[in-house]
């Protein structure tokens, strides 16, 4: 229902949020909504379930192939409603590969970069906080009940509820992973830049949050095992910062499980921001070039298609398709 609601706090001491600093704040509760949930729900399939006596044995997670499908819902839904929290005021990024992108090729202010990703790293850090909070028992009853290496008394299962790493059949090599989150993260913008693209046939504005949810669970159905598909710096990093905090050691920062992996922190940090970027240069280059052109020579969009209609008021909506 809408209805008018009146501030918390006056209105003159709202006027400095209506700028930067609400936009960063926005990024962080969208951040940490997006992380409260998709972390919560690891921490549901590889903690809480098993330690509660609702799967075959208290360290089983994952018996078949289609349990996959849990987390990957559970992190398209956290990005959904993420973006549902923040969209109104800061766009949403909750990314730092979209606000690089976005810099380079939407004209997002550069002053406004480092603040967005700071906003977004301390939403993820406070998102990782609040699930390790709500689940410290079950992930303390995982680590007990593991056997195998540890580090500090905690195992890579349960540092996989927050931070990724890379399957045991890269052998602890480095490219794999990296290509994988570069092409995970080009992927991403790529979808992004499709729904809000008002050129393209469009995505009504209240689904766009829920269409990009779905391209985060379609990257993760197609390409997560390889190395969790974080696609997402801050993602990553703000829960690695906080397993680090914890107790995680070696395993969150640098990244290091001896025999498998070493200093992994910094892939799904450098490769999902440069797969942003081609991602958003392969969509202008193959897509959003096509349209500026067509937009030029005044050509109606293909049958089928929506295009973008001006009301009196100049408000651009989405049009019926051609007849």
């Amino acid at each position: 229902m809408a209805i008018e609601i009146q501030p918390l706090v006056r209105p003159s001491r709202l006027r400095r949020r209506g700028g930067l600093l609400g936009e960063c704040l926005a990024e962080f509760l969208g951040m940490f909504v997006l992380i409260s949930f998709g972390c919560g729900v690891a921490a549901m399939a590889v903690a809480a379930l098993p330690g509660s006596g609702r799967t075959a044995g208290p360290t089983t997670s994952f018996v078949a192939v289609g349990d996959w499908v849990m987390p990957v819902l559970g992190w398209g839904l956290a990005v959904t409603f993420g973006i549902y929290v923040a969209g109104g005021v800061s766009g949403a990024h909750l990314n730092p590969a979209v606000t690089l992108a976005f810099a380079v090729r939407r004209r997002f202010p550069w002053l406004k970069v480092a603040p967005y990703m700071a906003a977004q790293l301390v939403g993820a850090f406070a998102g990782a906080a609040l699930v390790y909070g709500v689940y410290h028992d079950a992930i303390s009853a995982l680590d007990q009940a593991m056997k195998g290496p540890k580090t500090n008394g905690h195992t890579l299962a349960t540092f996989s509820i927050f931070g990724t790493f890379p399957a045991s059949y890269f052998h602890g090599g480095v490219w794999g992973p990296f290509v994988d989150q570069v092409v995970g993260a080009a992927f991403l913008l790529i979808f992004v830049m499709a729904v809000i693209d008002l050129r393209n046939p469009a995505v009504r504005v209240f689904l766009g949050p829920l269409v990009i949810g779905l391209a985060v669970a379609a990257i993760g159905l197609s390409y997560g095992a390889n190395a969790g598909y974080a696609i997402n710096p801050a993602r990553d990093f703000g829960p690695r910062l906080f397993a680090w905090a914890m107790g995680w050691q070696d395993l969150a920062l640098p990244g290091t499980l001896p025999g498998s992996f070493s200093d992994y922190f910094w892939i799904p940090i450098v490769a999902p921001l440069i797969g942003g970027v081609i991602g958003v240069l392969i969509y202008d280059l193959v897509i959003g070039d096509v349209l500026h052109t067509r937009a030029q020579m005044a050509k109606p969009p293909e049958v089928g298609c929506t295009r973008p209609v001006t009301s009196p008021e100049g408000t651009v909506t989405a049009g019926s398709p051609p007849q």
